[in-house]
């Protein structure tokens, strides 16, 4: 085993590390991890992966490995004095009651609800003024809350059949399950091996769904990137599924989707070789012999039908229009050159939806929501009044539905329904959370701060109102940047306790996400991802800077694509921040396209055998293989499941490694990796607030707090 000895201050009621503080030792306990020698050569260049052996998911040697990190971490975290009185206030504050929008279905009134720390959200239903019956409780699925919906509910055209997916274990891979809604009785048996798919009826005869072919070798990290859209027809075995599209080397694309048109005319296909740009096809369903017609036979843009009065179609692009716009073409002769503009581009990015007969252009403007209401010719009924600034969501139902819902919600304000009258305009208080967090007591504002290249970035700062702005506040900047990803303001319950200790959250509107549209997002793809990069830079310093907090009390926080954000940073600036908090992170750019599904990345990216050039650009900041000997890291709490197939957790394991092998400083470098978990989505309630425990206690530990905050020193004025 690998020592470490970690200073930590013991506090009371300063914060920070001084001269004359007591001072106690925590060993950490590093497992030995043993190196391969594994080569791999680019245009010339030799690239060592010593750390190969733990991409192999199903060996006993990696099971064995992730205990002993396990163990390691769980040692470590069990040693800070706070964190069950973080689990604690996490688990009071999560405890209220959560309720979804409702929708129509047949007789009935459907809509979600969490009574506070269920594990999975509880569909309900009722029917006219009668009392509401618990529908599907995914809590049944599985005693530990492992098995979740994969999506929604997903009703037949006359609502009289119901199809579901389910997820294991947090795996991408589901599971499709047919329902009676009426008996609740399952018809059919199981379809299965189903992958990034949506559920699309065609009348109540059957569905279009979407899979790969199982992978040989391991589910979880074997390449997959030939997707295919299938119809089952009910009453027939998954075997005999149609299969509709991607069986043929022409037809070969990463993810493909197959959708059904409300009035059951059409079936849209779009087809992806990359996480963005898609071909577009459309077949005439009332036609049994016509022909799969081509709108788009390029990917050159994001262009979706989002509505169609009989033939004529209006379609979503940005095509010519990065902020997109909406445009009608017939059906008959769909292709771009006969596109007439319906709503134009604005300067705002759009996002429209529809719903009882109306187009609702949904914008952001600086990453905040504005709402303009559309008929079906075009003209402006009125800019929608929202309840504030901040976040919304919805106002999407059928041409039938004579109401409509929306959200709203910000950084320091709990997510509300609303119902709308798209007739009169009016919006009601549909549903308010009753929380045990004052909204009024925290302020949410917007700064503009300069990138290393002139760029102007806006970043959202909030707090509470009375926090003294003294250089020393407990901070988490949050960053994402990627995939034309837009961080829109919303609540967070655990954000919300971080806040409460005094803690301050900043989230940037980096380069590469989509808040000012497809310009903004190119501009950190690719060879311009280190403006991304430096676009976070420039916001920690400028936290710095204006004295919200300083190096030694700042945590750079993301996942994902964030994750690999986070790893880039605490790499190319170890001393910006004190804490780095990388989760389920894209951390080897030399091979994440050889697991899964992630050669579908490449828009963003680019891969290691494009060109010189480009593994010369990857290598440069990739992670893993920007980690060297003698640099003193951050303290870093790298954080995976062990069933996530969207970013195998590979990733971590190798970056955990070579940070617990070359990490000079005395900062302690774990790993935390969830079992029975995926890239996040389902993730029970009870292991999201253990995780955001150990998160935040890890992160304030290291701050040097040996108490919680709010209890060491009066940082709230008033």
């Amino acid at each position: 085993m690998k020592k470490i000895l970690v200073i930590i201050c013991t506090l009371t009621l300063t914060v920070g590390c001084k001269n004359g503080k007591e001072e106690k030792n925590v060993v950490v306990n590093y497992p030995e991890t043993k190196t391969v020698d594994t080569v791999d050569t680019y245009f010339g260049v030799e690239v060592r992966d010593p750390y190969r052996w733990l991409e192999d998911d199903r060996s006993e040697e990696t099971e064995a490995w992730v205990k002993t990190q396990n163990q390691s971490t769980y040692a470590y975290l069990d040693n800070i004095p706070f964190r069950d009185e973080l689990k604690e206030r996490l688990s009071e504050l999560w405890n209220y009651e959560k309720i979804g929008a409702p929708f129509i279905e047949g007789e009935y009134t459907y809509f979600s609800k969490n009574n506070g720390l269920q594990n999975q959200n509880v569909y309900y239903r009722k029917k006219g003024v009668e009392e509401a019956e618990v529908f599907l409780d995914p809590n049944t699925f599985s005693k530990d809350g492992t098995i979740s919906l994969g999506g929604g509910l997903s009703f037949s055209k006359d609502s009289d059949m119901l199809a579901y997916s389910i997820s294991e274990g947090g795996s991408d891979w589901r599971k499709i399950i047919v329902m009676n809604p009426e008996t609740r009785e399952v018809v059919e048996d199981t379809l299965k091996d189903v992958k990034f798919s949506g559920i699309s009826w065609y009348k109540n005869e059957g569905f279009y769904y979407s899979s790969y072919d199982k992978p040989k070798g391991s589910e979880l990290s074997a390449k997959t990137d030939q997707h295919k859209l299938y119809y089952h027809k009910l009453g027939t075995p998954q075997k005999e599924d149609a299969l509709i599209f991607g069986g043929t080397a022409e037809e070969k694309h990463r993810y493909v989707s197959g959708s059904v048109t409300e009035d059951n005319r059409y079936l849209i296909i779009s087809a992806k070789v990359s996480t963005s740009g898609n071909k577009l096809f459309i077949k005439d369903l009332s036609n049994p012999k016509s022909e799969l017609v081509t709108i788009l036979d390029h990917t050159d843009s994001d262009t979706f039908i989002i509505e169609n009065e009989d033939s004529k179609l209006f379609l979503v692009t940005n095509l010519n229009a990065p902020n997109k716009k909406i445009v009608t073409v017939d059906a008959s002769n769909p292709t771009p050159e006969h596109w007439v503009d319906f709503i134009a581009e604005t300067e705002n990015v759009l996002n429209p939806s529809t719903g009882s007969g109306y187009f609702f252009a949904k914008y952001m403007v600086d990453a905040l929501s504005k709402v303009k209401q559309y008929n079906y010719k075009g003209e402006l009924i009125r800019d929608v009044e929202l309840p504030g600034l901040g976040t919304v969501n919805g106002f999407g139902g059928k041409k039938k539905d004579k109401e409509l819902y929306y959200s709203f919600t910000n950084y320091n304000t709990p997510s509300s329904l609303y119902k709308f009258n798209p007739e009169t305009g009016e919006t009601q208080s549909y549903w308010k959370p009753s929380i045990a967090f004052d909204s009024n007591d925290y302020v949410s504002n917007q700064v503009f701060y300069t990138s290393k290249d002139g760029t102007k970035i806006p970043m959202m700062i909030t707090h509470h109102k009375n926090l003294i702005i003294d250089g020393k506040n407990p901070t988490i900047l949050y960053g994402y940047g990627g995939f034309n990803i837009s961080l829109t303001p919303s609540f967070s319950i655990a954000n919300a306790v971080w806040m409460e200790q005094g803690g301050i959250l900043a989230v940037p509107n980096l380069r590469g996400g989509g808040e000012y549209g497809k310009i903004w997002h190119d501009a950190g793809t690719q060879m311009k991802k280190q403006n991304v990069f430096d676009d976070f830079i420039a916001a920690g310093e400028y936290l710095i800077e204006n004295n919200y907090t300083s190096s030694d009390y700042l945590a750079i926080r993301g996942g994902s694509n964030g994750g690999l954000l986070v790893g880039a940073v605490m790499t190319q600036r170890p001393d910006l921040a004190k804490v780095a908090l990388p989760a389920v992170g894209v951390l080897d750019m030399l091979r994440y396209h050889t697991f899964t599904a992630g050669a579908g990345w490449a828009y963003d990216y680019g891969t290691a055998e494009q060109s010189k050039d480009m593994f010369e650009y990857l290598k440069g900041y990739s992670p893993l293989h920007n980690v060297k000997e003698g640099v003193k890291y951050p303290a870093t709490l790298i954080t995976t499941g062990d069933h996530d197939d969207r970013v195998v957790p590979a990733h971590s394991f190798k970056f955990a490694a070579e940070l617990q092998n070359k990490q000079a400083g005395t900062n302690p470098t774990l790993i935390r990796i969830e079992t029975d978990a995926g890239h996040g989505a389902g993730t029970p309630v009870s292991k999201t607030i253990e995780q955001y425990a150990d998160i935040f206690g890890f992160t304030l530990y290291n701050m040097g707090f040996d108490v919680l905050p709010s209890k060491t020193k009066e940082k709230i004025k008033g």
